[in-house]
């Protein structure tokens, strides 16, 4: 059986999407009805939930807390990540993977309260040791794990900077927001800035004044999928 802990406490938290066909499955593949549910909420975990919510769950017409989630995780005999539709956030990540925000922080080195900030704002501050510690614990990749630390924009920015100026002064920020090699990064970075610069040079060729400008945008607003088609698979 999975072991979980129940925790939250005095700040709500929003509840994270729920999969409500999959808590049915479950549960009727254990042969168990929505007041065998109710019933192991509890006696397991303290909480009082009746039947009829268990029901109204799993046709969508109610959400689980995260407490509830993580308890009804554990009396289906599941991970929590089996519950949750689609994580993209951190703290959804963090809660697929049955942790409790002072394990996660310690685990990654960080303060548990400065980590919850860091949840809670949707903006990840940790350095590269932690960032690579984080990425390994929540098995993300590098592209989820910067859409679910908040880290998109800042990114975009650097690559627009990187293409269009001295590519080699953003290796450092690039690798900070990303568990890649620095290798990785910096083949991405001089590719960016010759691909970037060799349009705006063809499109000037070509004599067209008016849409070098527009071109060269054109890159621009694409660059992050340019960097993630440079750093491969």
């Amino acid at each position: 059986m999975v072991t979980l802990r129940i925790y939250g406490g005095g700040v709500h938290q929003p509840s994270p999407p729920f999969h409500a066909l999959a808590a049915r499955r479950l549960r009727e593949g254990l042969g168990m009805g929505p007041e065998h549910v109710a019933y192991g909420l509890r006696v397991q975990y303290g909480l009082y939930v009746n039947p009829e919510t268990v029901v109204a769950w799993e046709r969508g017409r109610l959400t689980p807390t995260a407490q509830e989630l993580t308890a009804l995780a554990g009396v289906l005999w599941c991970s929590p990540a089996e519950l949750i539709a689609a994580a993209t956030t951190l703290r959804e990540h963090r809660m697929a993977r049955g942790l409790a925000p002072e394990d996660l922080a310690r685990r990654v080195g960080l303060d548990p309260g400065a980590y919850l900030r860091m949840e809670e704002s949707g903006r990840w501050r940790g350095n590269e040791r932690q960032t690579a510690a984080l990425a390994e614990l929540l098995g993300l990749g590098p592209r989820a794990l910067l859409a679910a630390t908040g880290g998109d924009q800042q990114l975009a920015g650097l690559l627009r900077d990187a293409a269009t100026t001295r590519w080699q002064a953003y290796v450092k920020p690039v690798a900070k927001l990303l568990p890649l090699p620095k290798r990785t990064v910096e083949d991405a970075l001089q590719r960016l800035h010759a691909d970037y610069h060799s349009t705006m040079a063809a499109t000037s060729s070509w004599g067209a004044s008016g849409g070098t400008g527009d071109t060269g945008r054109a890159y621009l607003d694409e660059i992050t999928d340019h960097f993630w088609a440079a750093v491969g698979p």
